[in-house]
């Protein structure tokens, strides 16, 4: 079972992570944002490409996307399904010439995620999904793989975190974690990646308790609900997409839905840290 404006969104996200590659490792200009955010020319190319294939695939869904945000309340309040893309998600890891760095996309209802889609121009693997299809990895040259979260190892936990941004209130999350597992290993990963490493099997939770926007997410959200995962708020409830006046996420914590210890962790975090 598919969407049918799924095999559009594959190749808008292929072209892209192509679109994009040409800049990478050849010392890009960086621009400021008003939020001190870099942005390169590679991201208002894939941006290019996205906006109007998009629009094109589908002329009635407005797009919302980091490098066009600025679109009023007033009008995004009216809306009930919309494209929510970051056409590069981790700059700082292009800029750094790392391949952690991500093309997103992802289909958005009453608040809640279709599917998402998010590419790896660097490797040009893609991964798609949502709570209705599953989850798919598709390699270049490969069939597409079915792809799952994965029971909770019996020698404890892998978290894997941002590289760049992390909070006291984590570092006392994920003690509880080591106090009820007895150990946990961490992994630093950058961009949405994080989400796909749940997704397929080689983490197991996904703590963020510092600053995203609702395009940092969306798409990779839709790959592990897909994939069986969950995102919650600190206070156990999906993390959703309605408008509203920020764009800014609540914290979350990503894991499998049907983890023994998701109980535990959310109560955890209601203890440790206030409404966010």
């Amino acid at each position: 079972m598919s969407h049918p404006l799924l095999p559009g969104v594959l190749d808008l996200v292929q072209r892209a992570g192509e679109a994009i590659l040409p800049f990478w490792r050849q010392g890009v200009d960086v621009i400021e944002k008003a939020d001190a955010s870099p942005v390169t020319a590679a991201d208002l190319a894939a941006h290019g490409i996205l906006a109007e294939g998009l629009l094109a695939l589908e002329p009635s869904i407005p797009v919302l996307s980091e490098e066009d945000a600025d679109i009023a309340l007033s009008e995004r309040a009216g809306w009930s399904r919309w494209w929510l893309v970051d056409p590069l998600d981790g700059t700082k890891e292009f800029i750094a010439d790392s391949e952690e760095f991500t093309v997103n996309v992802a289909l958005i209802e009453q608040g809640e995620v279709v599917f998402g889609v998010v590419g790896i121009p660097a490797t040009g693997v893609i991964y798609h999904g949502g709570r209705a299809f599953g989850a798919w990895c598709v390699a270049p040259g490969e069939q597409p793989r079915a792809i799952s979260v994965r029971e909770t190892p019996a020698d404890g936990l892998t978290v894997v975190a941002s590289r760049r941004h992390g909070s006291v209130d984590q570092e006392q999350l994920l003690a509880a974690l080591v106090a009820h597992f007895g150990g946990i290993e961490r992994v630093s990963v950058g961009s949405s990646l994080k989400f796909c490493q749940l997704a397929e099997g080689s983490a197991d939770f996904y703590p963020r308790l510092a600053p995203t926007s609702q395009w940092d997410t969306a798409a990779a959200q839709g790959v592990l609900e897909g994939a069986g995962g969950a995102v919650l708020t600190l206070w156990g409830e999906p993390l959703r997409y309605e408008a509203r006046e920020t764009l800014l996420n609540p914290f979350f914590l990503a894991l499998p839905a049907d983890a023994e210890w998701r109980a535990l962790l959310v109560e955890e975090a209601k203890r440790l840290t206030p409404i966010r």
